[in-house]
């Protein structure tokens, strides 16, 4: 019997963790499925960006496995959350140190790098 209990826990810790983004899979079903596959899972680059002087971006998340792509993820007003894939870490901290974040959106980011389902 505890045997089968330390099994149980064991296995309930275990899928509990977040999963690499090395294992993330290639193509997802829904864009809210790969949002929370990105926010879930661990990554070598997962930074944040200052949104408070922006009127329309609430929030802002960049993750990347390595360090030279990742998923750009943000958060509107009208509590919609978008995420785009493949934007170039250059764009990310071109977004970041930007004094108008929805500017630079804009036009650098906006109908490029869109997660393809």
């Amino acid at each position: 019997m505890k045997v089968l209990i330390v099994l149980v826990f064991s296995l309930i810790v275990g899928s509990c963790r977040p999963q690499s983004c090395k294992n993330l899979p290639a193509t997802f079903t829904s864009y809210s499925e790969a949002i929370g596959a990105v926010k879930n899972a661990t990554f070598k680059v997962k930074e944040s960006a200052g949104t408070f002087q922006s009127s329309w971006i609430t929030s802002a998340y960049f993750y990347s496995c390595d360090g030279e792509t990742g998923y750009f993820v943000y958060s509107t007003v009208q509590g919609h959350t978008y995420i785009h894939n493949d934007l170039p870490l250059s764009l990310w901290r071109g977004f970041k140190s930007a004094s108008s974040k929805g500017g630079y959106y804009n036009r650098y980011i906006k109908g490029r790098y869109r997660l393809q389902l």
